[in-house]
């Protein structure tokens, strides 16, 4: 508007000259003609030029005094549309004074002291108006976006800012609105409440318990498994429906999902309450998830929840939300099965991928110990029985087997089947068998990067299943009753359809397995336990051989009673040690302590930290009353009720205890 009215002036002022120019030629005409007019005509273009100047003035006051009423009309207008916002509206100082509020501000607020919420909103927003100083965005330096609860209403805050005064930078002008939000809160939490959530409930190792009961008493046993079951659901008011014998499909709102942690599903316990005359116990595992946009995803999804904790051993819950499983339960010792069914099923299934590969590799965990190592010679020599080519990748910064890897490659056959990790990655193909012993954790195995290699895997291990197990796995032989990796892989050995001919040292190797994991045949053996044995024997053990492996030098023994001596107690019967020295066989001292802690009279678990570079190991072991995998499975372990570890990255070895005391204080109190 500013450069039309200077046009506008510009335009005026050259007509006004031009019609001068013309009045002087013609008075000059005039003169020229007849001089008595000159003196007169001069008086008379004195008079124009001073008329023209005057009328000229008056024509750009009259256009200002214009222009000055519509900026006074239009300010007006802002003003009455601030002062009468639909929104609360209120300009302050980052220093706390209040310039202005709307009317609407005062009333929404009268009966709140809403200068507190304001100090508390400034503090927030000088934390942002910091933050945003220096960013490049231009557009997102004056807004502010936050969200605050006042009184029982919830507004989204939305405003700018800028400088107050160009001397000082850090003060400002901040321009709040305040948008009620309470409604739109309440319909997005109804609608994500009403939303379904699916539950899976089965009834563990039904068919034996069912085969140890009389006749008479099977219909009021299942009948009282039904009435706990149905009772305990009914607090959540949704639809339960028995889909098998042993299984249940339940279906309600997630609403209920929060009240289903808070009990910590109490029907774990409330159904090994019931009883019956051959006093067996029943338990449940229940897998609830509510990720997917249809019942039929959700259903899916709670069918995978399932799988994991089957693969946990049973007797207890778990629940999938946003991709992470939360457990509850599972404290109980694992039940060994009756059946070798799945050991023969298994075995037929292995023996044929074997065939249809061109060739095999072999891995278990990082560090590995005896019982991978174990299990995987065990694998190899079904593989050679069976005319392929077979390598066992492994670390040689390891010193855990140190006296065994010297043993065995006495044996030229040996020299070329332990491969690293790099020369594995070279080699394997879409064509290559991948068999996974000892471990299902993704991020636990000896070279993470290998499984996405090639799309056939199998899974042969003894622990609980974990989170982050390996999900594409071709065939899983996953048994927690079990007491060993070497065990699974014997038996697997006794039911392939040809006769399987064990080196000693391969038979050793598996011996040595169950061994180290039993503690000398002390801790998780069953029958099968010792059939295994048992076979392994008849293939040529040497006992002495084996207990070599296990023999620490006088310096190690030194390094883990120095580690015993100052071992802490907490929870008046853990033992917590903890042993700085940097060092490659860090894990294995303090396996070896933590086992050296529980002979210990009164010590029912224990814990040993120690160094191993970049990382702080755990190991965990219990006599069966504390379940240290559920205690380390918080800190991203895992393992057994009487056998675990972890790893932490990026804390300090004092630190990483103290995360360890308050994992095991949470332990108390889930069970309390």
């Amino acid at each position: 508007m500013q450069n039309n009215t200077r046009n506008f002036f510009d335009k005026i002022i050259s007509r006004t000259k031009i019609y001068l120019v013309i009045i002087l030629i013609l008075l000059i005409t005039i003169c020229i003609q007849d001089t008595k007019w000159i003196i007169p005509s001069i008086i008379l273009y004195v008079l124009v030029v001073i008329y023209a100047t005057f009328a000229d003035n008056k024509r750009k006051n009259e256009l200002s005094e214009s222009l000055q009423d519509l900026t006074i009309t239009v300010d007006s207008a802002a003003k009455t549309s601030l002062i009468n916002s639909p929104f609360p509206l209120v300009i302050l100082e980052t220093t706390g004074k209040v310039i202005w509020r709307s009317s609407k501000f005062v009333s929404e607020f009268a009966n709140i002291d809403i200068q507190n919420y304001l100090t508390e909103l400034l503090y927030d927003i000088k934390q942002e108006i910091e933050n945003k100083k220096d960013s490049k965005d231009n557009n997102d330096k004056s807004v502010i976006i936050n969200q605050v609860e006042i009184g029982n209403r919830i507004y989204k805050i939305f405003g700018r800012f800028v400088n107050s005064k160009k001397s000082n930078n850090s003060k400002y002008t901040i321009i709040l609105y305040f948008i009620d939000e309470t409604e739109s809160i309440k319909l997005q939490k109804e609608y994500t409440d009403s939303k379904s959530c699916v539950e899976i409930i089965m009834i563990d190792n039904y068919e034996e318990n069912m085969q140890l009961i009389d006749s008479e008493e099977k219909p009021q046993i299942t009948a009282e498994i039904d009435k706990c079951i149905f009772d305990w659901t009914n607090e959540t008011n949704g639809v339960l429906i028995k889909s098998d014998r042993d299984r249940y499909i339940y279906i309600f709102e997630q609403r209920y999902l929060e009240q289903l942690k808070n009990d910590k599903f109490s029907i774990l316990d409330k159904i090994k309450d019931i009883k019956n005359k051959a006093n067996v116990q029943f338990t449940l595992s229940i897998a609830v998830s509510n990720e997917g946009a249809t019942d039929k995803e959700k259903y899916k999804s709670a069918q995978t929840a399932m799988d994991v904790i089957l693969g946990r051993g049973g007797d207890q819950a778990v629940i999938r939300e946003n991709e992470i499983y939360k457990f509850f339960g599972g404290r109980a010792q694992e039940v060994e099965k009756r059946t070798k069914v799945k050991a023969r099923v298994v075995a037929h299934a292995l023996e044929n991928l074997i065939k249809e590969s061109n060739k095999v590799m072999i891995m278990g965990h990082s560090n590995p110990d005896i019982d991978a190592m174990g299990s995987a010679m065990g694998i190899y020599r079904l593989v050679k029985e069976l005319g392929k080519n077979a390598y066992i990748i492994t670390s040689n910064e390891t010193n855990t087997l140190q006296s065994f890897k010297e043993s065995l490659l006495k044996d030229p056959e040996y020299e070329d089947i332990l491969i690293t990790k790099e020369v594995a990655e070279e080699n394997i193909d879409e064509t290559t068998l991948l068999v996974v012993v000892d471990t299902n954790k993704v991020n636990y195995v000896e070279a993470p990067e290998i499984l996405t290699k090639t799309d056939k895997i199998v899974v042969i291990d003894h622990h609980r299943r974990s989170a982050d197990y390996i999900e594409n796995a071709t065939l899983t032989f996953q048994e927690v009753y079990a007491s060993s990796a070497a065990e699974l892989v014997t038996e697997i050995l006794q039911y392939v359809s040809i006769k399987i001919n064990l080196k000693t040292i391969e038979a050793e190797s598996l011996y040595a397995g169950i061994m180290m994991d039993t503690k000398n045949f002390t801790f998780k053996t069953g029958v099968r336990t010792f059939e295994a044995a048992a076979y392994l024997r008849k293939c040529g053990v040497d006992i002495i051989r084996v207990k070599k492996w296990f023999q620490s030098d006088l310096a190690s023994f030194n390094k883990i009673a120095e580690i015993v001596k100052k071992a802490e107690i907490v929870n008046d019967s853990i033992a917590i040690a903890s042993y700085n020295r940097k060092t490659k066989d860090a894990s294995l001292i303090c396996a070896k302590a933590a086992d050296e802690l529980l002979t210990i009279s009164n010590i029912t678990a224990s814990f040993v930290l120690g160094n191993i570079g970049d990382k702080i190991c755990i190991s965990g072991r219990s006599i069966g009353d504390i379940n240290v995998q559920i205690i380390l499975e918080k800190l991203g372990g895992g393992g057994h009720i009487t056998l675990a570890g972890a790893q932490l990255e990026g804390l300090t070895m004092e630190e990483a205890k103290q995360e360890l005391i308050i994992r095991i204080n949470e332990y108390f109190t889930e069970i309390e």
